[in-house]
């Protein structure tokens, strides 16, 4: 039951921000009541939703609770503790470990009432626990910077792992775990396992080993960019590729077709890395390209996508709905998978049953059916959808909608009581809905089951060491921005390059155009109008194209101009 805001008192942190001038006293109610209503600290609710100044709060609170501000560009974050605090605790209260003395671990908070957050780290490390304010901005982004450079995951890995680490092939029954010691040629093992492992090292998505008639090359995809590695001897290749598909339990001596096949690296006891490995005879050898499965981005949460928050809405309300369509569409590697996963993550409870049919499943989780489609032996997406449906399902997640039996089944679910998520090869969300109706799918039966759709991209990350950049204001309005945007001011950035990242970037963030069906596109789906159209009446429903979302990440500092152009400018 939503709390009406003419019955708020402002007490406390909240009062203060109003009498400093720091809010207004009707933004400030309303942002208590959303504040409390998401579990949120008011501080973190007011940064992230931009409605005051991180520093100007900090002050505020300081004043507040008599305490001082401590500025943390002046603490490096690979000198801070490592291990005192877990990660889930620093990331569910907004906490960092600043230095233990005796039995007191000092602990840098962004809100000083978080009271629940030192008791909880309190109990968990035995430590008695003392707060240390500081700004929420810096705080958030001394956070990331402290668990990348402690993240021990594949950090710590050196050559001398490479002689442990043991593979299997995971698409056979007779699955066996291959020690990669006991494989004569080890020179060639040591260098594949070197090459995969320095993928994962270094974020990579995706490596290409590539034949060609005089060089044979490696390269790795990190970022969305390829980027050559190495260049070994093309007199290794045949035995490269050979290895790699023994890893993958694959037939060495069929090199005229293309083969699929997959690989896990155990790296220890408790780490074990996925491969999807693909084989493709070319004129000079087999090239052989492996996509690297990373099951946590699935749990990484919805926050850490990037999607604004209102889109984030949108998406949780309609997985909240018993039965409808959700939608996902964009181009291969634009993050549909991972965005799909999160809200089956969302979903995955002991009271729901969730199927899925993948082509093939990329990542594993507990608690969800899992389907690898089969067409050499007759089992497609249509024919997986047909036995969910008598399995008792509450969510069905099909991989890819790409012919009208799929459709109908998958409509027909949507509209029988289930949630149905699945992707499509589209541009926007407009033209998902006209690319359903071109597949013969009749428009009534597309506007009374598809609830959302989901179109996304992926942009680079700026780094750290990003560089302003003055742009005049005709350029500006030229590429997109609304007057209103350059009037209320915001710093361009571009990027610099440093020791830590790929060229003035590092990681992605998602570019989303969020659109729910309403009842004014259902009756234009009806109609059967055209993709302009439906995009129009989106946008004049307030969603935003991918463009415009792309040019929010770049008012926002999250990326540049240049990327967002990469991206989303046609």
């Amino acid at each position: 039951m939503a709390t009406n805001k003419s019955n708020v008192t402002l007490t406390g942190l909240a009062r203060r921000f109003v009498e400093d001038g720091l809010l207004d006293e009707a933004i400030a109610k309303e942002a208590f009541i959303q504040a409390s209503e998401n579990r949120v600290p008011l501080i973190t609710y007011l940064v992230q939703n931009k409605l005051a100044d991180s520093r100007g709060l900090a002050f505020a609170a300081a004043m507040e609770f008599g305490m001082s501000v401590l500025d943390l560009t002046a603490f490096l974050p690979e000198m801070l503790p490592e291990k005192i605090v877990d990660e889930k605790l620093v990331r569910k209260h907004n906490v960092l470990p600043l230095y233990r003395r005796g039995n007191r671990l000092f602990v840098a908070v962004s809100d000083p009432t978080n009271i629940k957050a030192l008791d909880e780290i309190k109990f968990n490390t035995g430590l008695s626990t003392d707060a240390v304010l500081v700004d929420d901005a810096k705080l958030r982004e001394t956070i990331d910077r402290y668990l990348d450079s402690h993240d021990t995951s594949m950090g710590n890995l050196d050559d001398a792992d490479l002689e442990g680490v043991e593979t299997e092939g995971g698409d056979h029954e007779e699955d066996r775990v291959v020690a990669l010691t006991e494989v004569d040629d080890a020179p060639i093992v040591k260098y594949v396992n070197k090459m995969l492992l320095d993928a994962i090292r270094g974020g990579a998505s995706d490596v290409h080993f590539e034949p060609y008639e005089k060089v044979f090359r490696v390269r790795y995809r990190t970022d969305g960019m390829l980027k050559e590695i190495s260049r070994p001897s093309i007199k290794l290749a045949p035995k490269i590729s050979a290895r790699l598909k023994i890893m993958a339990q694959l037939d060495i001596s069929e090199r005229r077709v293309p083969q699929d096949g997959r690989i896990k690296m155990k790296l220890s006891k408790t780490k074990a890395i996925d491969f999807r490995v693909n084989t493709l005879p070319t004129l000079w050898g087999e090239k052989i390209v492996l996509r690297i499965l990373d099951p946590s981005q699935a749990k990484m949460g919805i926050d850490a996508l990037g999607y604004e928050e209102d889109q984030k809405q949108l998406y949780l309300d309609a997985l909240k709905q018993p039965q409808g369509m959700i939608l996902v569409t964009g181009p291969t590697g634009s993050g549909k998978t991972v965005s799909l996963y999160t809200g089956l993550n969302i979903l995955n409870t002991a009271e729901i049953n969730i199927s899925t049919a993948e082509d093939p499943a990329e990542i594993n989780l507990e608690g969800i059916n899992q389907v690898n489609v089969n067409t050499k032996v007759g089992l497609g997406f249509a024919e997986a959808l047909r036995a969910f449906l008598r399995q008792d399902p509450d969510v069905i997640m099909v991989g890819e909608i790409r012919d009208l039996e799929t459709a109908n089944i998958a409509i027909k679910a949507a509209q029988t009581g289930h949630m149905v998520l699945s992707t499509l090869h589209t541009n926007s969300a407009a033209e998902t809905l006209t690319r359903m109706m071109n597949m013969g799918v009749p428009a009534f039966n597309i506007a009374t089951s598809v609830s959302l759709i989901i179109a996304q991209r992926l942009g680079r990350r700026l780094c750290s060491c990003k560089e302003p950049l003055n742009v005049p204001r005709d350029i500006l309005l030229e590429e997109g921005f609304t007057p209103e945007q350059i009037d209320t001011g915001f710093t361009l950035y571009r990027p610099k390059g440093c020791d830590k990242c790929n060229g003035g970037y590092k990681g992605r963030v998602g570019i989303y155009e969020v659109v729910k069906i309403n009842d004014e596109l259902a009756n234009m789906i009806m109609e059967e109008a055209s993709s302009i159209q439906i995009a129009k009446q989106a946008q004049a429903n307030g969603f935003r194209n991918l463009r415009q979302s792309a040019l929010r990440k770049v008012i926002e500092g999250v990326t540049s101009l240049e990327e967002a152009n990469r991206v989303t400018k046609d």
